[in-house]
C-alpha cells in the first residue's frame, strides 16, 4: 500500500530513509496508528507531547525535534566514532519517527476537547503499543527495540547504540521541561 500524500507532507524527514523497504514500513506504522486511534493529524498539531507536565509544546514539535537531534547525533557519531562504535542512520531515523506512535493509542481527547490519557493507555503506555504496531508492519527488531526502550521502561534493559541516540535525544527535549535550573 502506496504512503498517502498527506503523511508524507506530516512527516517529510521519512525520506531521510534511505532503505524504501524501512521507509514503507515506517510510514505504514504511522498510517495503522492514525487508523486505529482517535487522533487526527490535526490532533497531533495542537496537543502537548507529555501529559506529565504543561507545556505547549505540541506532539509534532517534540516528534520532529526529537528525529532532528537523534539523525544530526547520530551522524556525528559516525563522523568521529564510526570505525569502532557501528551505527545504522536508517534503523535512528525509522526508530526516532516512531518512538511515540503509541501515543495515538495512548491518548484521546475528551468532551472538553482535552487531551487525556486513554482506558487503553491507562494499561500500556506508548512504549508497548508502539511495538505492537511495529510489528504488526514488519518492522525490524532494531526499530521496535528503540520504540520499546525510549523511554522510562528502557532502563529494565540493555539498549542497543541507535536505542541510546534515540533516548537521549527524547529526553533531551524533555528534561528540559522538568529539570531544568529556572532563574
Amino acid at each position: 500500500m502506496a504512503l498517502s500524500p498527506e503523511l508524507l507532507a506530516f512527516w517529510p524527514e521519512l525520506e531521510w530513509i534511505t532503505d524504501p523497504d524501512l521507509r514503507q514500513r515506517t510510514g505504514r506504522c504511522w498510517q495503522l496508528a492514525l487508523e486505529r486511534g482517535p487522533l487526527t493529524m490535526d490532533d497531533l498539531n495542537t496537543i502537548p507531547f507529555t501529559l506529565k507536565h504543561p507545556t505547549d509544546v505540541t506532539f509534532m514539535e517534540h516528534k520532529r525535534c526529537v528525529v532532528h537531534i537523534a539523525r544530526e547525533s547520530a551522524k556525528a557519531m559516525i563522523a568521529f566514532m564510526g570505525n569502532s562504535l557501528p551505527i545504522d542512520l536508517d534503523t535512528v531515523v525509522s526508530g526516532a519517527i516512531l518512538a511515540d506512535v503509541g501515543k495515538l493509542l495512548e491518548y484521546e481527547m475528551d468532551s472538553q476537547g482535552r487531551c487525556v490519557q486513554s482506558a487503553r493507555g491507562k494499561y500500556l503506555r506508548h512504549p508497548f503499543t508502539g511495538v505492537a504496531l511495529c510489528m504488526e508492519c514488519g518492522l525490524p527488531d532494531a526499530v521496535s527495540h528503540i520504540v520499546a526502550v525510549h523511554a522510562g521502561e528502557g532502563e529494565m534493559v540493555a539498549r542497543s547504540v541507535e536505542g541510546y541516540i534515540v533516548h537521549h535525544a527524547d529526553f533531551m527535549s524533555f528534561d528540559p521541561f522538568v529539570k531544568r535550573l529556572k532563574l
